[in-house]
This record gives C-alpha cells, structure tokens and sequence, in this order.
C-alpha cells in the first residue's frame, strides 16, 4: 500500500484540540487487524497527544461478548458489522452520538445511514462497506462467470476458495434459488443446505483470510472473498476479473460506535473527526480496501483505487439482516451438515 507521512496528513487539515486531562490521554480501539494506516493512527497521537491503544477481535460476536462482560465499557470505540451492532445497541451497550461533537458528520454518504442496524442514524458513523463479489483468473477458468449459479460448474473442480461466513456462503445458495438472504421460510434454507452440499467437490480452499493470495499463487482459480481482498488482488494485477452476481448483491457496512460506557468518549470523538476528514479517509479506504463510506474523501482517492472502493451503482443489492431464532437455527443446522460433508 502507498504510505503516507503523518506530517503531510497534519497538512490536510486542521482538527479542533482539547484540553485533555491525564485519564484522557489513552483511546481504546476495539476492532479487526489492518482496519487503519500506521501513519493514521501515529498522525492522530501527533495531533492530539491521545495514544491509541489498538486492540483486535476475528469474530464479531467476541467483540460482542467481551463487551457484555465490560458492561459498556472497557473500550472507547469499536468498529464492527452491521447486523452485531444491533445486537449492541438493544442491549444498551452503545450510547447515542452527539452530532455537535463530529465536525464532518455531513462528510458520510446518506447511501450508509439509516439502515437497519441503526434506523434513526442515532449511533454510529459508517466505516466501509462490502458486497459479496466473486473473482476469477480468466487464463485459468474457461468458463465466463457471471453469477454465483456458475460456481457449481464442474469446470471448476477443485479450483474454488470461498470464505467461512455462514450467512453469506448459505445466502449466496439461496440467492441461487431465487430466494432472499433473509428468508424465514425453513423449507428454503434447507433447500439452500442441499444446493450447498452440491459445491463441495469445486471447494479447494475455505477460509477467510489471504484468498487474494491463494488467487495470486494460483492455488485457486475462482473465489468468492471479501472486498477488501478483491481490492488487493486487483491493485496487484488488474487481469483478474471481477463479478458481480447477477442473482443479486448482498451488501454490508461496517460502522463505528461508542460504548455506553466508554471510558474516554472525548477521545472517540477526536478519533472520528480525524478519521472523517477528507483525505485521511480517502488514506484509510485505500488501505483497508473497502467501499468508501464518506462521499467527501471520494475526490482524494487515487485513480490506481478508484474502479474498486467506490461503490458501482447497483439496481438490485439487499443487506444481511438479524433474523428469527428458527431461522437461524435452520442456518446453522445447514452450516454444520456443509462442514461436515466439506471435512469427508
């Protein structure tokens, strides 16, 4: 990734100080790995003299848990995924925002409020966003894909990586079957369960990190992975192409918000005017490679990243929402059946 120095960020603009005490010198991040530049998080101690103390969950559902634990506390600002922010705030772990307080809250795209994790726009502030997007090595697959359908072709036999969320690799079965992400129908996810069971055989890699890197070592030659790696992959080489499935786009946001009992709130809104300011979160998009969720910092995006972290226009796109419990009970009774016929 390009880097940039922390002093020629300083340039870009010039956020509002506070006066901080000794307690508030410390902002705890709660958030995946590689969500921000080094010289964004290194800028941000430069202008505000706040440490960041940056702290990692793989699965949203930790992140959940420890949050429970905590009370609320514990952390000033976590960066999670939509449908577990839900979970966040109808527990009351997540506090309202004051809008006074972000200087650049006009910098988000409406496109990325409002949804149904946070219907009144009340708590958080969108930090990219993804869709499910397949991509394959046209010199490896003679086959054009053009939908997820096309991934039981046996044309790729053994040739294909897929991630291990269950929601999206379960939806992307019932999308096949002309169903929605988020059917409560239990006939249809079981259904879903026995079109999946079908793939197996085309499976070769199933995980969620460094597809991107199998795609380039040529261990796979077809994938369905997350955006930021699709956006890694085609940085690396542009020859690769990129799907969009024509049975539908599922699509989701990752958001920032501040516990309800965060230990230094003040800090957390520091970090989230830094962050919002135009250029720096055209640098935090580009590195994380995920859509760019602040339609002010579009323009700062360099042409190398453009065609892959702006979001295409898209017709037909549907989010993955929280579910009922029967519904979701069928998902994982589906999900343990494909992991075990995937082990066999």
């Amino acid at each position: 990734m390009k880097k940039i120095g922390f002093l020629v960020l300083l340039a870009f603009a010039v956020i509002p100080l506070m006066q901080l005490s000794a307690q508030n010198k410390q902002l705890i991040l709660y958030t995946w790995e590689d969500m921000f530049p080094p010289d964004i998080i290194s800028g941000f101690k430069q202008a505000t003299g706040i440490d960041v103390v940056y702290k990692t969950f793989d699965f949203n559902e930790d992140m959940l848990t420890e949050l429970e634990i905590a009370g609320g506390g514990g952390y000033d600002l976590v960066i999670a995924d939509d449908y577990i922010i839900e979970f966040a705030i109808t527990e009351g772990l997540a506090r309202k925002l004051d809008k006074n307080r972000i200087n650049s809250f006009s910098n988000i795209n409406p496109l990325f409020q409002y949804q149904f994790y946070d219907p009144n726009n009340e708590y958080t502030v969108p930090y990219g966003a993804g869709i499910q997007t397949i991509v394959y090595d046209p010199a490896k697959v003679n086959l054009e894909i053009k939908g997820f359908g096309d991934l039981w072709n046996n044309a790729l036999r053994n040739r294909l990586g897929i991630t291990t969320n269950y929601r999206v690799i379960n939806g992307m079965a019932l999308l096949t079957l002309g169903k929605s992400y988020n059917t409560e129908n239990i006939d249809d996810i079981n259904a879903a369960g026995t079109k999946l069971n079908a793939l197996v055989p085309n499976i070769r890699i199933f995980q969620d990190l460094d597809l991107d890197r199998a795609m380039l070592a040529g261990e796979i030659s077809a994938a369905v992975m997350y955006t930021g790696e699709v956006t890694r992959l085609k940085v690396e080489n542009p020859q690769f192409k990129v799907v969009y499935p024509q049975e539908g786009i599922g699509f989701g946001i990752q958001a920032a918000f501040i516990p309800s009992h965060a230990p230094n709130a003040d800090g957390a809104y520091a970090f989230l005017n830094y962050i919002l300011d135009p250029r720096r979160g055209a640098r935090c998009f580009e590195y994380s490679g995920y859509y760019c969720t602040y339609s002010a910092s579009e323009p700062f995006i360099s042409p190398q990243y453009k065609d892959y972290i702006i979001l295409p226009q898209f017709n037909d796109f549907e989010m993955i929402e929280n579910i009922g419990r029967d519904a979701e009970n069928a998902h994982s009774r589906i999900w343990r059946t494909f992991r075990s016929v995937l082990k066999r």
